[in-house]
């Protein structure tokens, strides 16, 4: 059976609590975190490469000479896309990037990025977590009872105020709620915390 530390926010450990063989004694699936992540990175793509074409570029509205007769080329518009100033023929527009992920995958990636910060010993279960005072150093103090200084990211099942204003000013802290969360944010951050009510909640999503 598998067994984790839970600590307190003064850093003791008070219990070692099993965790589900079925969930967490596997290999994480690297093909599915690949797939998922890519799909995320995607998704976050906004295309920006624009071009006018004839319809859109000002001017042109009426013909510049008559068809016939003048010894000239004949010509619809001068915003015609071989004339300078005309529009772009075939010219980029905004590209969509988004792309889909099955309910399954996404689960399968999540479970698969705790699975591997578990077996990094990346993973820190808190009993919970409460501040007083909405202040920086009371959310420092916990990290440092902790031993934590890389970038680290905290899911709770919920966000209470103090708790939101008192990590805000942490810049290597992300605060998320574990409805929020995907196998992109656990894997971008060194260490993930969780409180116990948070690892329940997430345990519900991935089993």
């Amino acid at each position: 059976m598998l067994k984790s530390a839970v600590y307190n926010q003064e850093g003791k450990e008070i219990e070692r609590i099993d965790l589900d063989p079925k969930v967490f004694d596997r290999e994480p699936n690297l093909a599915v975190l690949h797939q998922v992540i890519n799909t995320y990175l995607a998704n976050r793509r906004k295309g920006s490469a624009s071009t006018k074409n004839r319809a859109e570029v000002s001017g042109g509205g009426r013909k510049p000479w008559r068809q016939k007769g003048t010894g000239r080329a004949r010509i619809g518009s001068i915003r015609s896309p071989v004339w300078r100033h005309g529009g772009v023929a075939f010219g980029p527009k905004p590209r969509d990037f988004h792309k889909k992920i099955p309910k399954k995958v996404k689960i399968l990636a999540l479970r698969s990025s705790l699975i591997s910060k578990l077996k990094d010993d990346d993973l820190v279960i808190l009993e919970d977590i409460k501040l007083e005072r909405p202040k920086t150093k009371e959310m420092k103090k916990i990290l440092d009872n902790l031993k934590i200084k890389e970038k680290s990211l905290l899911l709770v099942d919920k966000l209470e105020p103090n708790l939101k204003l008192g990590s805000s000013n942490l810049k290597d802290l992300c605060l998320l709620t574990v409805s929020n969360v995907n196998a992109y944010d656990i894997l971008r951050f060194k260490k993930v915390i969780l409180t116990k009510p948070a690892l329940e909640q997430i345990l519900k999503r991935i089993s």
